[in-house]
C-alpha cells in the first residue's frame, strides 16, 4: 500500500511538473493572418503578411515589439554568456585610440576615442604633431539625447576655417547639413535638410554642393549653396529624371575640379566644373551610353577615365582638359582578361593602380617623372587592402590600410619614389598572439564545375574530424568582393574552436568582372549554388558537419542566406539572416521602395514575366515550405531604407506558419536604427556578443 501510494505520488508530482512546463513555456508572437492575393503574368500569389509594411499600423509596432520579447526570453539563458563575450570583446580593444594624422595643407587631422565614449572625436593640429591639439568636432557631444547618430560627410573648407558635415539621428538615411565656424566653435545658422550624406566645398570657401533625395530616398537632386542664405532658396544646378540613376558630386585630388555623378547600376555619366568658378555651369564630360561605365579623375593637363567601354575588366584611357568626349579617348593601360581595374589615385608625379587578379589585390606604382612602373610588395600571401583618403596631391607618399585573417589593420606609408614602406601604427589587440592562428585558401567546386575560393581562419591544432564548429559567411552582389580581414570580436568565437571561412562566391569581383557578372540577373543562382557548394566542401573535407555548421549574411547577404535555407535547409544547422532582402518579388514590383528602380540591372524587372519567374524561383518568402528548417536569428531595423523592416518579419511569420519543426526562430528588430544597425562602439559590440550567444546555443555549445 505505501509503494502504491508512493508511485501514485510520483505521478501526481510529475503531472504537475509537466503542466507547469508547459504553462511557462515561452509562446512565440502570432500574427494576424489578412489574405491578399496578387496576380502576376498569371502567376497566382498568396501574402497573408503584407500588410505589415504599414509602419504607421499600432498593430505592426505592438506586434514587432512582441517578437523583440520573445527573443529576449528565449535568449534569456545566454545573458551571462553575452555579458562574458562583451567584457572580452571590449578588453581586447584600446579604448583611448589615436587614428594616424592626415596632413592636409597646413594642418594635420585625425580623430581619437575615449574610454566609455561611444563615438570618435574629430581634432587637429596646425604646422607641426607637437603643436596643440584642437577637437573641431565630437560626435559624442552632437549624440546626446539620441539612441543613434550617424556622422558623416565630414569635409573642411579650402581655407579650413570651416567644417560641414551631414548628420542623422534616425538610421534612415535623411541627413541634415550642417556647418561649424571653426574660429568661434559656433555652428552657422545654415541647416540643410534631406540631404544626401557627401558634400563639397568650391573653392570660395563660400559655396556647397550637395544632394538632396526623391521620395524613395533616391539621391535625385544636385544643389548649390551659397553661406548665409536661405537653404529652401538655393540653387537647384541638375535634377536626374530617370529613377535607375543616382547624382552624387565629388571634387579631384587636385581640388581643381568638381564632378558630377550620375549613375545607374550599368551606365554613368560625368560632368566638371572648375572648382574656382562656382557659379558656373557643369560641362558634359560624355553623355551616358547604356551599358559603358565610366569613371573620371584629373591629373595636370589631362583627365584620365577609368572605363568598360569594349573592356569587360575595365582599361584606363586619358584624354585633355579640353576634348573630353569618346572619341578622343586614347588607352594607357589596355583591358587584360585576367586582372580587373578596380581603381586609380592620380597624384602630381605619380599614378596608382589599383588592380586585382587571380582572387589578389595588387597596387601599381606608375613614375610619371621616371616613365617606370612597379608593384608593392605585401608581406603576407593572402591578405586585403582599402585604400586610405590620401588628400594631398603634390605627394610622394601613399597611404593605405592592410589587413589579413591574422594581421590587424595596419596603417603604412609608402615612398612611390623610394619604394620604402612605414608601418604607421597597427591596431591594437590587447591580448593577440598571432602565432596562435592559422589561415589558408581552399576551393570547393560549384555545381557548374567552377573553382570557389574560400578564406579560413581557425586556432592552429584543429583535426579535420568533423568535430569543428564553423560559422561561413558570404554576400555576393554588386560587385562587392569580401576580402579576408581582422576581426579582434572574431577570436572569441576561434579560442573557442570555431572555424570562421569566408566563401568568395560570385556575384562579387574577387576573380574579375565576369565573376559578377556571372551571379546577377538570370545567373543569380550561381550565387546561391556557390555558397551550397562551399557548406557541403567544408563538411566533406573535416572542417566540420552538417549539426555544427552556422551561416551568416547580411543585407544582399540575408538574401543569400533565405535563399540558400530554403534550397537546402538540410544542410546547416543554424543561420543568422541579417536585415535581409527576402521578399524579393514584392519589393522589387514596388517602384516607390528605395533602390527598386536601380535594381532592376542588379536582379531584373519582374514587370517582364521571364525575369518574374526567375526571381520567384529563388525568392526566399515565396519559396518556404512544410519542412524542417535550420535553428534562426532574423534581424531587422525599423528605420530601415533599404532593406524594409518587414521583410525580415514576413519571413519569420510565414516560417511560423509552414516549418515542420519546433528549432528556435527569433526575429530581433532595432527600433530605433536603421540598416547599418548601432551607431555607437560599444552597442556594437553587444549586438556582436549576442550574435556569438546565439551560434553557441544554436549549435549546443558549452557557454
Amino acid at each position: 500500500m505505501n509503494r502504491l501510494r508512493m508511485n501514485l505520488l510520483l505521478l501526481l508530482i510529475l503531472f504537475c511538473r509537466i503542466i507547469s512546463l508547459s504553462a511557462e513555456a515561452p509562446v512565440p508572437p502570432k500574427a494576424e493572418k489578412v489574405r491578399k492575393i496578387m496576380v502576376n503574368h498569371g502567376d497566382i500569389r498568396i501574402d497573408n503578411y503584407y500588410w505589415l509594411n504599414k509602419k504607421e499600423n499600432p498593430k505592426v509596432i505592438n506586434y514587432l515589439n512582441a517578437e523583440n520579447t520573445y527573443t529576449e526570453t528565449m535568449m534569456k539563458d545566454t545573458e551571462q554568456f553575452q555579458k562574458k563575450l562583451y567584457t572580452e570583446m571590449v578588453a581586447r580593444i584600446k579604448e583611448d585610440d589615436n587614428s594616424v594624422p592626415q596632413r592636409e595643407g597646413d594642418f594635420y587631422y585625425y580623430y581619437r576615442t575615449e574610454k566609455d565614449k561611444q563615438y570618435i572625436i574629430h581634432c587637429r593640429k596646425k604646422g607641426s604633431l607637437e603643436a596643440s591639439e584642437e577637437i573641431i568636432l565630437d560626435e559624442n557631444e552632437l549624440a546626446k539625447g539620441h539612441d543613434f547618430c550617424d556622422v558623416s560627410g565630414i569635409k573642411q573648407s579650402p581655407d579650413h576655417k570651416l567644417l560641414a558635415f551631414s548628420i542623422n539621428f534616425a538610421g534612415d538615411e535623411k541627413y541634415t547639413i550642417q556647418i561649424k565656424d571653426l574660429s568661434t566653435g559656433q555652428m552657422l545658422p545654415d541647416k540643410i535638410e534631406n540631404s544626401e550624406a557627401g558634400l563639397e566645398w568650391a573653392a570660395d570657401n563660400a559655396t556647397i554642393f550637395y544632394t538632396v533625395k526623391d521620395q524613395s530616398l533616391r539621391p535625385y537632386r544636385l544643389y548649390r549653396h551659397k553661406l548665409g542664405t536661405d537653404a529652401a532658396k538655393d540653387e537647384l544646378v541638375f535634377e536626374e529624371p530617370d529613377q535607375a540613376y543616382f547624382v552624387g558630386i565629388a571634387k579631384t585630388r587636385s581640388k581643381s575640379y568638381l564632378l558630377l555623378y550620375i549613375g545607374s547600376n550599368t551606365t554613368t555619366e560625368f560632368r566638371y566644373l572648375r572648382s574656382d568658378d562656382p557659379a558656373g555651369k557643369f560641362k558634359m564630360f560624355q553623355p551616358r551610353k547604356q551599358g559603358v561605365e565610366y569613371y573620371v579623375d584629373q591629373q595636370g593637363d589631362r583627365f584620365l577615365i577609368r572605363t568598360n567601354y569594349k573592356a569587360e575588366n575595365f582599361r584606363l584611357m586619358q584624354t585633355s582638359l579640353k576634348a573630353t568626349e569618346l572619341k578622343y579617348w586614347k588607352d594607357l593601360i589596355p583591358c587584360r582578361k585576367d586582372t580587373l581595374l578596380e581603381n586609380i589615385d592620380a597624384f602630381e608625379n605619380h599614378l596608382v593602380v589599383y588592380e586585382r587578379g587571380h582572387g589578389l589585390q595588387t597596387i601599381k606604382v606608375l613614375d610619371l617623372k621616371k616613365h617606370q612602373e612597379h608593384y608593392v610588395k605585401f608581406p603576407e600571401p593572402v591578405y586585403s587592402y582599402t585604400t586610405s583618403e590620401n588628400p594631398e596631391y603634390k605627394t610622394k607618399t601613399l597611404r593605405f590600410n592592410y589587413t589579413s585573417m591574422i594581421t590587424p589593420m595596419s596603417v603604412f606609408d609608402y615612398d612611390m619614389d623610394t619604394r620604402g614602406m612605414e608601418l604607421k601604427k597597427q591596431t591594437q589587440v590587447n591580448g593577440l598572439k598571432p602565432f596562435l592562428y592559422q589561415t589558408e585558401r581552399v576551393f570547393a567546386k560549384a555545381k557548374d564545375g567552377t573553382r570557389i575560393p574560400i578564406s579560413l581562419v581557425y586556432r592552429k591544432g584543429i583535426v579535420k574530424d568533423g568535430k569543428n564548429p564553423l560559422l561561413l559567411y558570404g554576400y555576393g552582389s554588386y560587385g562587392i568582393s569580401m576580402d579576408p580581414y581582422f576581426s579582434s570580436a572574431r577570436l572569441s568565437l576561434l579560442n573557442r574552436g570555431f572555424i570562421y571561412a569566408i566563401a568568395h562566391i560570385r556575384g562579387g569581383q574577387e576573380n574579375g568582372r565576369a565573376w559578377y557578372e556571372n551571379g546577377k540577373m538570370d545567373h543569380k543562382l550561381n550565387t546561391f549554388n556557390d555558397f551550397i557548394a562551399c557548406a557541403e566542401h567544408l563538411i566533406n573535407t573535416g572542417y566540420t558537419r552538417k549539426n555544427l555548421l552556422a551561416i551568416q549574411g547580411g543585407s544582399a547577404g540575408g538574401l543569400l542566406m533565405g535563399a540558400v535555407i530554403t534550397m537546402r535547409p538540410d544542410l546547416f544547422q543554424a543561420g543568422e539572416v541579417d536585415v535581409p532582402f527576402v521578399d524579393v518579388i514584392n519589393t522589387m514590383l514596388d517602384p516607390n521602395i528605395p533602390l527598386t528602380v536601380t535594381e532592376y540591372e542588379e536582379w531584373g524587372n519582374p514587370n517582364k514575366s521571364k525575369d518574374y519567374m526567375y526571381m520567384k524561383s529563388y525568392s526566399p518568402y515565396d519559396n518556404i515550405q512544410a519542412v524542417d528548417y535550420p535553428i534562426m536569428l532574423v534581424t531587422g531595423g525599423l528605420n530601415d531604407p533599404r532593406v524594409g523592416y518587414w521583410e525580415p518579419a514576413k519571413f519569420v511569420c510565414k516560417l511560423r506558419e509552414l516549418k515542420t519543426d519546433s528549432n528556435l526562430l527569433i526575429l530581433k528588430t532595432n527600433m530605433g536604427a536603421g540598416h547599418m544597425g548601432a551607431s555607437g562602439r560599444y552597442d556594437y559590440l553587444k549586438d556582436v556578443a549576442f550574435e556569438y550567444a546565439f551560434f553557441f546555443k544554436a549549435l549546443g555549445l558549452r557557454q
